[in-house]
């Protein structure tokens, strides 16, 4: 994902319920949320935001790593592609979580082709030097929602190839991206509400409404050329 929280947010229950059948779980970033404070310093914000990413992390029952590249700036370079690339070789995923093609903000976007980069070449033997793992392949990919759901381009709301029902872990869902205090806390002021945990509730609500359960998540998969094309998500977490 591109910032410390948009797991929490965006596919965090899925995460938990994987997590609960033994699923070895890894949240990444590509940014360190360094522009996530109006008041504070960028080093001293993105400290604060890499620690709540490791809570939140925790509580979804998985490991947090962070790239850190400035936010506002992640970019499709070769760097980045290479350091995306070096960590999926660290872990061998099995199934990925990205942001979809288009979203309302580019380091979103960026992380997203970073993301398919390194789906589809990380298990080449020569595209890093660190050792290839066993068992790695092409993972199954997963795009989650854009912001409420809508392709910014279109305006037009994006159909899901599968919804995954969080009503039984939203509790846990929602501590772990309470876990993200200095996020939580801008809102709450600017908002005078909870207005973080209140829209991630809507939005999992008016997801569940579709499918008749009262909360889930809604993802695309990605079924190019060498992608496995198997619904795993179905499969595993009897989605709909």
């Amino acid at each position: 994902m591109a910032h410390p929280d948009d797991a929490e947010i965006l596919c965090g229950g899925t995460l938990i319920r994987l997590a609960d059948l033994s699923w070895d779980l890894h949240v990444a970033t590509t940014a360190s949320g360094d522009c996530g404070s109006a008041t504070l310093p960028p080093d001293q914000i993105a400290e604060i935001r890499h620690d709540e990413g490791t809570r939140g992390a925790a509580l979804l029952g998985g490991t947090f790593h962070c790239l850190g590249l400035k936010d506002v700036h992640v970019a499709f370079d070769p760097s980045s592609i290479q350091a995306v690339i070096d960590l999926f070789r660290e872990i061998a995923p099995t199934l990925v979580f990205t942001h979809p093609r288009f979203d309302y903000m580019l380091d979103h976007e960026q992380t997203h082709l970073l993301a398919r980069a390194a789906t589809f070449s990380y298990a080449i033997p020569n595209a890093s030097a660190q050792p290839v793992r066993d068992g790695s392949q092409v993972p199954w990919l997963y795009y989650v929602d854009p912001l409420e759901g809508v392709d910014p381009y279109s305006g037009l709301p994006v159909t899901p190839s599968v919804h995954v029902d969080v009503a039984g872990v939203m509790d846990r869902k929602a501590d772990a991206l309470a876990a993200h205090a200095s996020q939580r806390e801008w809102l709450r002021a600017h908002h005078g509400m909870d207005e973080y945990l209140d829209a991630m509730k809507r939005h999992a609500r008016r997801r569940g409404d579709e499918v008749g359960v009262p909360y889930a998540e809604a993802f695309v998969q990605h079924r190019g050329h060498a992608y496995p094309q198997s619904d795993l998500l179905a499969r595993l977490l009897k989605a709909t």
